[in-house]
């Protein structure tokens, strides 16, 4: 690939020309990707804030095929990456990705691609580099940039905290690469503060190119009692437009769905709930246009490039003002006029505080997290972790990164606990293309992996104490071979090994400052949410507020805004307040919680009146999985409630003392 510092005949503007061109078939860059792409090649770390659907993909796509060795790409989903891959390829770009919908055959394909240095790009998820296989084969390859997209979850302050993104700039080092691009859609001033801090990156290398897109018409209507019929009506105005419509929940999309398909409209529910196989097929109709309205949680979207969808509905609120920045952004990304419609109303506004409520662990839980700190080297399974200490897997993530900052462990490296083999050559075969001391160590490998009918389980500890044999070195050797096609090779039980810097912390002002720490991010998503509500009833222009939010300065200004929003067009949303809670009796109450309080009792779980909020409220944990607590009356009988009021209603109603255990 021809790089333009080594060839002064060919001009840099006239390569990158050649290369828009010939490559990718563009004939010019869209606003921002010019100055993104020459900070890059001048080798400069920087970041790329631009709107979903802008382009900021080309952003490393481009100086790829200029830079000298692997680019490798942090995507936090496998369907943005399989969509990338696609579009890679389909220009010709030697592109990849590892994921776990691989063969062992096609991973190992792309293992030895990239280590040979066919491959230009390499996309993987943040999780891929805690692979201890990955590790030892990813450091001994040559890497030009690294490029962490949606790179705002790297932000503890942002919507969407990724406790893992925290390790990329510690990999960064570890791998030596050089340069750093960070590319997302939303974040907001503190957020790219954030981002640049942690990545070293100047201010003058952040290039925003602003929020304000004029094609997209924003309107919040006020909902109505019978909002099903109210969103009925938008649609069938022209049921044939390509449509988004976002819910919260997987049962409202299906019965919204449903109600779509009864009145004559080509729709389909899309949501977690349902089989990958359903998620997939529904997604390519889409996007071949065999559907024309998808009603989906957020589990939709971010793996959808459809050039012409024209309707964004919100039938329930987003979760935050980011959450709809990224989902209007899926709308019009052609150019052409497109709507984004929330039907607004507070009700739903109880549930999502109750998901934010129900995120946040308890005193006791964080005490018991605590405890199971050891002195030595911890191993953590996160997934075993979780159900110990009743705490979701994310917020557990982050309570570990917490622990991290706060100097008490550091995060060591990841391995599988399990290795296993089968061989696809006869042992003797193997042993045969070795000689010497390396015969000898492939010998004792095979001694410290029985076999039991077809599979060889690798015990390092057998090989540690038999023959001083080190893991890393018996890693490396399976990984050749079955790099060669000798083996084939397996691994389970992710474990995550954190080094112990200080053991005999003070446990409980530690377990003070997390609770406080979880309380500030509570109180802050919070806060979120009212941020939400205020700029849905706004009176001012919504383009200019959206685009105010992220520190853009370059959008409409008032007072003449951009002149085709609900509010420029003199129809402000007024938003109805809820109807009053029906409080149900304590003595009902205590009837639904009863069976949860035996079924703890049982399995010598404590229960408290946060639990007990948590299992009214419908909001699921850890311990509830163990109890299968969803199958009880009680579970999510008060989940139209706040959390705040029902927790004040069990306290009031005294239900721990009153309840019996039989």
């Amino acid at each position: 690939m021809l790089h333009w510092r080594h060839n002064p005949l060919l001009r840099y503007d006239a390569m990158i020309e050649t290369t828009l061109q010939n490559v990718f078939g563009f004939t010019a860059l869209r606003d921002g990707q010019k100055a993104t792409i020459d900070k890059v090649l001048q080798h400069k770390s920087c970041a790329a804030i631009f709107p979903t659907g802008s382009g900021k993909s080309l952003c490393y796509q481009l100086p790829a095929l200029h830079l000298p060795h692997l680019t490798l790409v942090i995507s936090p989903l496998l369907a943005l990456m399989k969509d990338q891959l696609a579009f890679l390829q389909s220009k010709g770009i030697a592109a990849a990705t590892l994921d776990s919908t691989q063969t062992p055959d096609e991973a190992q394909a792309v293992i030895r691609g990239v280590t040979q240095g066919e491959i230009r790009i390499l996309m993987v998820s943040v999780e891929r580099l805690k692979n201890e296989r990955f590790r030892e084969m990813i450091k001994n390859v040559p890497i030009s940039m690294l490029v962490v997209d949606e790179a705002h979850c790297i932000s503890e302050w942002g919507h969407n905290f990724r406790p893992d993104y925290l390790m990329l700039p510690t990999y960064r080092a570890q791998f030596n690469i050089p340069q750093v691009l960070l590319l997302t859609a939303t974040a907001t001033p503190a957020v790219i503060r954030d981002m640049r801090d942690k990545f070293t990156i100047a201010e003058d290398d952040v290039v925003l190119t602003g929020f304000y897109r004029p094609n997209l018409a924003l309107n919040v209507i006020a909902a109505e009692s019978n909002k099903l019929a109210q969103l009925t009506d938008h649609v069938l105005h022209e049921p044939q437009s390509p449509t988004i419509i976002y819910v919260t929940l997987q049962q409202t999309a299906e019965a919204v769905a449903s109600h779509l398909i009864q009145q004559g409209i080509n729709a389909a529910a899309y949501h977690a709930g349902l089989e990958s196989t359903q998620r997939e097929h529904i997604q390519d109709a889409f996007m071949a246009n065999r559907i024309d309205c998808v009603v989906a949680t957020i589990a939709f979207g971010m793996g959808v490039d459809k050039a012409n969808i024209r309707r964004v509905f919100h039938f329930d609120l987003p979760k935050s003002i980011e959450n709809y920045s990224q989902e209007i952004g899926r709308a019009g990304r052609d150019g052409l006029s497109s709507t984004c419609t929330v039907f607004a109303d507070l009700s739903g506004i109880t549930v999502l505080e109750n998901f934010v409520f129900g995120d946040t662990p308890e005193r006791s839980a964080i005490d018991a997290l605590l405890a199971q700190i050891p002195e030595a080297d911890w191993h953590v399974k996160l997934h075993s972790l979780s159900n110990e200490t009743n705490i979701r897997q994310l917020v557990l993530k982050t309570l570990l990164v917490y622990l991290e900052m706060e100097g008490i462990i550091e995060m060591g490296f990841s391995y599988f606990a399990e290795y296993r083999f089968k061989t696809l050559q006869p042992v003797e075969a193997i042993l045969a293309k070795f000689q010497g001391e390396r015969q000898q160590f492939v010998e004792q490998i095979f001694r410290a992996s029985p076999k039991a009918r077809t599979w060889h389980q690798v015990d390092f500890d057998r090989l540690w104490h038999e023959s001083r044999g080190e893991r890393k070195r018996a890693i490396r050797a399976l990984n050749y071979f079955e790099e060669l096609g000798l083996i084939q090779l397996e691994t389970k039980q992710m474990t995550d090994v954190y080094h112990v810097r200080q053991p005999h912390f003070d446990r409980d002002m530690v377990a003070s400052t997390l609770t406080a720490l979880t309380q500030t991010k509570e109180q802050a998503a919070i806060e979120r949410i009212d941020e939400m509500v205020q700029f849905f009833s706004s009176e001012r222009c919504l383009s200019y507020r959206l685009a105010d939010y992220f520190g853009d300065t370059q959008s409409p200004r008032q007072p003449t805004g951009c002149g085709h929003c609900s509010v420029c067009l003199g129809q402000p949303a007024v938003l109805n307040q809820p109807e009053n809670t029906t409080l149900a009796s304590a003595t009902q109450v205590i009837d639904w919680c009863q069976p949860l309080i035996a079924a703890a009792s049982k399995h010598e779980i404590t229960v408290t009146e946060t639990l007990l909020c948590r299992f009214l409220c419908g909001l699921t944990t850890p311990f509830f999985t163990r109890l299968k607590a969803r199958q009880m009356v009680g579970f999510g009988q008060l989940s139209a409630m706040p959390f705040r009021q029902c927790l004040a209603l069990i306290e009031s109603s005294s239900i721990l003392s009153n309840a019996t255990i039989n």
